[in-house]
This record gives C-alpha cells, structure tokens and sequence, in this order.
C-alpha cells in the first residue's frame, strides 16, 4: 500500500490560460505550459513577482477559470467536481463580507453552506474564534474591523468544513507580527495533521518559514521548483556554528584554514537573531507583566475540534448525563423568613403617619386670573348699531350670470 505522502493532492500538467478579447483575439497568455503537482500532507509555496500568474493558477485550481489547455486535478477530481469542493477551504487575497453581519453570523453563514448541524456549529465558531483570536470581538460588525481582524476572520471561514486541501491566497497581508506568527503556527499545525496547504505570498520570510517545496512563476512560466533547503543552500560556502570562542583560539582556526585550504577570505562574527524572533520576545514580556491592550488577543492554537464529529458528540453528552445522575442532590434547608417590623400600638402608628404628613410637600395656593381691560361703551354700542352685512347667496349668483354674458 503506498504511502500517503508519496499521493498528490494537486496535478498540474502542461496548464495554459489565455484571455482574448471581444473579437476572440489573443490579449494576455496568463499560464504558459505550467506543471507541477503538491504531495498530500505538504505545505507547497506559490511563488511570483504581480503578473506572473499565481492567481489565475489558483482560480483555475479551484474550477472559476476553464484553462484553454492543460489537465488540472485536485484531489483526485477535476476542479468543478461538487465532491471535491466539499473538501476544499479557500481563503481569497480579499475577503469580502457582509459588513453588518458580526464575527458569528458570518460563519454561521457558511457553516450553513456545508449542512452542519446547530450544535456542530456553535462548537465550531467558538473554537475557531478563539483560534484566530476574534473571542472578544465576536459580537462586533464586521465594518468595525481593521483589515488585520477580517483577514483573521477569513482564516476562520477556510476552516469551518474541516478541508482536506486549503488554499491561502496572502493569509499574512495586514496582520502584525504577532497575528503573522499565529498564522505560521497554524499553518504547521495543519500540516501535523495531514492536511495539505497550497500557500502564495509575496513574503518570502514566511514562505521560507512554512513551506517544504516551492515553485517561482514568472511570465506564467515555472521557472524553479524544489525544497526549499535544497534551493537555498549555497553549496559554494562553510558554516560553521559553535559556542562563544576566546580570541586566541579563533586566531588559531583561522590560521589552520588558511594553511589547510589557502583560502584568505574568512569571516568571523556573532550570529544575529531575526527581527521578528526579536519583536516577538519583546511582546511576550510585555504579555508576561500583564500590560493592557486593546488589540485581538492571543489566538489558541487548539484544532483539535476537527476531530469532533456529531457521534462522539453524542456520547459526550451522554457520558456528561450518566455522571450527573450519580450526584446525589443535597435537600436546602429553607431559610426563616422574617416578618416586617409592626407597629407596636397605635399611637405608633399615628406618630408615624403625622411625620409623614409633616414632610410631604405643601400644595401651593393657585394665583389669581388677572383683571381683563375696561370695554368703551361707546365703541359697542356703535358695532350693534352698524352690523356688518354678510353678502347674500342670490347677489352672488347674480353676478356670476352677468360675468358669464
């Protein structure tokens, strides 16, 4: 029986794309002759200066693009085959959500696209929202995040059907150097477990981190392809790494090589540790003395939940019940309920109700209608001499027979 790592979860053979324009009229030739195939349980880089293909690669990868020629099989089926798909996870250069949708709702929503269960759900996001380090931030719109948030909600949703193959198209562009390191981790993470990552970044630290093959794309030709130790060792050169030497005995290698080999060129210093091992020393001390921040916090890397299926589920709970049963409840004492303080007789009573009277507010007396101006007889009786004569119905009809002759 062969072994697994010796299958190839991705073939690639002779892959060529070419995009014509309305006349049908060659325009861009994308892909050119590309073949390369990732071993299943391997995490492969997909490398390339802007232009060189990568994308269209992966677009024709996951059946979004019809190559122009070419065979293209991942997991063992072509890349439109709906079986295949349900074992892929994809995360874009650019994710585009619902902005009004929260952390939860969003995968919920494509959990949903994948049958799960209600309960399978719930374990799911919780687990994968604590591994991208969004637990805080969960119940926030999805419009409230900065670009490093969504790209770790992206993440998320790449992982909510358990994939055998994912595909992560620049996973680290906007993320900190923390968030970058957590990513690394999760990467490696899926690996030990047998998933197989197809990984494209223009950060080659990363990549040189992760990955253990690559191939560079350049005019959507492959132009190296390899394990990344054996593309980068420089065979020409020695390096030689030990404890901290005193000078006497430095001058003496030194002398030896250069009598043994004739070689003068010899360097000779300190080691120097990377900038990002470097800053992350930094941010885990500051961690350690509890300083406060207001960033997404530490993700846990616990991707274990995977192996949680809806039978061992079940018996989980039922184990939860059967140990339960066993309990004996203790029967609760009921406590002595006081009475409220009485009255002790009733002159007590009206003590109480005068003090009462004495400290209510006093009802303030309603001021008085103030008198109205003095009527001028003379004027009134002038207006009922003289009324106003309203005009009459027939007059008004009158005159509009005349004004219509």
């Amino acid at each position: 029986m062969p072994d697994d790592s010796s299958l190839k979860a991705v073939e690639v053979v002779e892959l060529t794309k070419v995009f014509k324009d309305f006349w049908g009229r060659p325009r861009v030739r994308a892909v050119d002759g590309l073949s390369f195939d990732i071993r299943a349980g391997e995490v492969f880089g997909l490398l390339g200066p802007n232009g060189s293909g990568k994308t269209t690669t992966i677009r024709m990868l996951l059946g979004l693009l019809f190559p122009t020629k070419g065979v293209v099989r991942i997991l063992g089926a072509p890349p439109r085959s709906v079986s295949a798909k349900k074992r892929i996870g994809y995360m874009p250069e650019e994710s585009h959500f619902y902005p009004y949708l929260n952390a939860e709702e969003i995968l919920d929503f494509y959990c949903r696209l994948f049958h799960l269960s209600k309960s399978e759900r719930q374990h799911r996001i919780s687990h994968l929202l604590g591994m991208v380090g969004l637990s805080g931030a969960r119940h926030r719109p999805i419009r409230e995040y900065s670009k490093g948030m969504a790209r770790r909600i992206g993440i998320a949703q790449a992982l909510v059907n358990d994939p055998d193959m994912i595909l992560l198209d620049e996973p680290t562009t906007g993320l900190d150097p923390i968030g970058t390191r957590e990513v690394k981790d999760l990467i490696r993470q899926l690996k030990n477990r047998g998933k197989t990552v197809l990984l494209c970044s223009h950060l080659l630290a990363d990549v040189e981190d992760v990955c253990d093959r690559i191939a560079i794309l350049y005019g959507g030709k492959l132009r190296a392809q390899g394990a990344v130790s054996v593309l980068l060792a420089q065979k020409e050169q020695t390096q030689i790494v030990t404890d901290k030497l005193p000078k006497p005995v430095i001058e003496k290698v030194l002398e030896l090589i250069r009598n043994e080999s004739g070689h003068q060129r010899i360097e000779v210093g300190e080691p120097t540790q990377r900038l990002e091992a470097f800053f992350l020393d930094v941010v885990e001390r500051a961690r350690t003395e509890m300083v406060p921040t207001s960033g997404a916090e530490v993700s846990r890397m616990d991707i274990q939940f995977f192996d949680r299926r809806e039978g061992a589920m079940g018996d989980a709970l039922v184990e939860h019940l059967v140990e339960a049963a066993k309990v004996v409840p203790q029967p609760v004492k009921p406590e002595a309920v006081s009475a409220p303080n009485a009255p002790e007789s009733d002159e007590a009573m009206l003590k109480e109700m005068s003090e009462a009277a004495l400290k209510a507010p006093v009802a303030r007396k309603p001021a008085e209608p103030k008198p109205l101006m003095p009527v001028r007889q003379d004027v009134l009786n002038e207006l009922l001499q003289n009324p106003r004569q309203e005009p009459r119905k027939e007059d008004d009809a009158a005159k509009k027979d005349t004004k219509d002759d």
